[in-house]
């Protein structure tokens, strides 16, 4: 017993001393940990090149290439597109603000009987166009805010250097790297470990795979629908709904109170406020009938509150990786926690303690017509020779 507490207690100083190690160099871990996300998740479609007899080394060559041509065509096609979208949304603003003052706040005063104070929209909307003049985008804004440092553009270009690298390297040898850790399992709890591993990979790569791909198609389809209803700024508000689509019906809500205020500043008219009502019914049908049951099923287990939480939580403690991290940290703790249930199901705990068997002598009725109390004796003991005696 003092044994294992002996070596319980050297888990968690060892545990406790990774832990404030990493803490410690959390920020130079960024790089990194962006490049292992990388590798985790494109490793799947290495495996499959790999059925197919291509080398592993060719097969990550292959990945990385396709992927430099999505993010040239993301910087060529869908930057400049959504830079314009952002520019002609600051075009609009004042015919937001005109809409909010003249309409919108009469029908609340109205509603709620209440007074709401007027706020200098004009001001913001002049602040808004200056600083978007000024930056030139959002592109624009990143580098200017970059070169204030030299040591700045130094991390930032170091960065850009090292993830692709690093990711390049782990996607290769990422079976070595599993079978190395493996190996340094301690052998008493590596049955448990292995198990719990293969849980934690399931549950995690489907569901960052799988969310990343609902993110996309719903981003794409809202903004898609909102643009062909009539909603010069609907790619914007679409990317917006789909980039939060991962905390449910968040990205809905969002979607519909913008677009709904878009609709009635551009279309004030029943047709086209329906029209982008249907948009998002059509879009919650998809995600909740289709998308969520294909690619990500219930993986993670988290309720939305949760989801929030942790996601905030993350960026409070370690800031940029821990919101990068805090869905995936969620999933693996979840499947922790479900062991620990199961144990504790199976504990003596929880466990109620063996009663002595009983008989209850009281015909087929347990509880007699007439009130009586329930006359219950010991079970016969079976001693020698009883059976010879009967």
């Amino acid at each position: 017993m003092a044994a294992n507490l002996d070596i319980r207690l050297k888990w968690v100083i060892l545990v406790a001393f990774m832990g404030w190690i990493l803490y410690l160099i959390g920020p130079a871990l960024t790089p990194f940990v962006v490049a292992g996300l990388f590798a985790y998740l494109f490793n799947p479609l290495v495996e499959k090149l790999a059925k197919y007899g291509v080398g592993r080394a060719f097969g990550v060559s292959i990945v990385f290439l396709i992927l430099t041509l999505v993010l040239v065509g993301i910087v060529l096609v869908l930057i400049p597109f959504m830079n314009g979208q952002v520019r002609n949304f600051i075009e609009q603003l004042p015919k937001w603000t005109t809409w909010a003052h003249e309409v919108a706040k009469p029908w609340v005063e109205q509603l709620f009987s209440i007074k709401l104070e007027a706020f200098d929209s004009e001001g913001v909307v002049a602040v808004l166009r200056d600083h978007w003049k000024e930056a030139g985008g959002f592109a624009t804004t990143v580098l200017t805010k970059v070169s204030k440092s030299g040591f700045a553009i130094v991390a930032w270009l170091l960065n850009l250097v090292i993830i692709p690298v690093a990711a390049f390297y782990l996607l290769r040898d990422w079976n070595v790297v599993v079978e190395r850790v493996h190996a340094l399992v301690p052998r008493s709890i590596e049955p448990v470990v292995t198990r719990l591993t293969r849980e934690s990979d399931e549950t995690l790569g489907g569901f960052l795979r799988g969310q990343l791909s609902v993110m996309i198609i719903l981003g794409t389809f809202y903004g898609i629908g909102l643009w062909a209803v009539g909603i010069s700024v609907g790619p914007l508000i679409g990317m917006i709904a789909g980039l939060i689509s991962f905390v449910p019906y968040l990205g809905a809500i969002v979607g519909v109170g913008i677009g709904v205020v878009a609709v009635l500043v551009e279309h004030p008219d029943s047709l086209h406020l329906f029209l982008v009502l249907g948009v998002f019914v059509v879009g919650q049908l998809l995600e909740g009938y289709v998308l969520v049951p294909q690619l990500v099923g219930d993986k993670i287990g988290l309720h939305p509150v949760a989801v929030m939480f942790a996601i905030l939580a993350g960026g409070q403690l370690f800031g940029f990786v821990g919101v990068l991290l805090a869905l995936p940290v969620a999933a693996v703790v979840m499947v922790l926690l479900r062991y620990a249930y199961e144990r504790y199901t199976q504990s003596e705990m929880y466990q109620e303690a063996q009663l002595e068997s009983a008989i209850v002598v009281a015909g087929e009725d347990a509880t007699p017509a007439g009130g009586d109390d329930v006359v219950i004796v010991a079970a016969p003991e079976n001693k020698p020779g009883a059976a010879d005696a009967s």
